[in-house]
This record gives structure tokens, sequence and C-alpha cells, in this order.
């Protein structure tokens, strides 16, 4: 129970950090948190990559992209942790400025973890945006 109980802990507090500064345009906390080990990927709702570079240009994208979150939620549906592996499944509720525009928006969210060092790092991401 422990295990579980910390890696709650983490995806409340450094996950959610990481992801409420990238949606107000500093990507550096988020990728301080995924994996620098291969094999990394995103299947994201705007794009894609897959390895260390691919992930770098993203995620500076992205930066560059949002500003202006006014507010981010993750709604965890589901997650387990089994040994050093470990999953989220949930919705994030974000309002933010997007390339400019103000928007509001709802993507379904699941990601994979690994145990690295005695910490969590994100190895994947599958994002897409719910459609009513």
């Amino acid at each position: 129970m422990a295990d579980s109980d910390d890696f709650l802990a983490w995806v409340r507090t450094a996950l959610f950090d990481a992801e409420l500064a990238l949606h107000n345009g500093d990507p550096a906390p988020r990728r301080a948190l995924w994996s620098r080990n291969e094999p990394v990927s995103v299947l994201g709702a705007w794009r894609s990559a897959v390895g260390q570079d691919e992930l770098d240009e993203l995620f500076s994208s992205l930066g560059r992209q949002f500003s202006d979150c006014t507010s981010y939620e993750f709604e965890l549906l589901a997650y387990g942790v089994q040994g050093d592996m470990a999953y989220t499944a949930g919705l994030e509720h974000t309002s933010a400025t997007v390339d400019g525009v103000p928007r509001s928006y709802v993507l379904r969210a699941t990601q994979i973890y690994r145990r690295e060092d005695g910490g969590w790092k994100v190895a994947h991401r599958h994002g897409d945006t719910v459609t009513s």
C-alpha cells in the first residue's frame, strides 16, 4: 500500500505542478519528470513523439503554444502500481491560452511510469480530446 500511496502523492504534487507549469508556458518541469531512458513516447492530442529528441521538440513547442492557464484539474479515474511500473488514466480539464486564443478543453490522458533511481518517471503518454 505504501507504494500506491507514495505514487499517488507524487501524481498529485510533482506531476500536477509540472502540467500546470506547461500550461503556463514552461515545459522544463514536465521534461524533468520524463525518463531519459528509451523507450519514451507520446501519442498526443495535437502531436506525437517517439524518442528523446522528438520529446524535447514536442515539449518545447507546447511550451511556446500555452500560456495564462486559469484552471487545470486532473480527474484521476484509475491507477495502478506494480513493482517498478505504474499507470494513470484520467481526464485533464484545462482552461488556458493556446496560440494566443483562450480555450477550455478536456483531454483523456493515460500515462505509463517507470521507477528509476528511486523516483517515478513518465515513459509514455496517450492523450486525446474528449468530444461530446
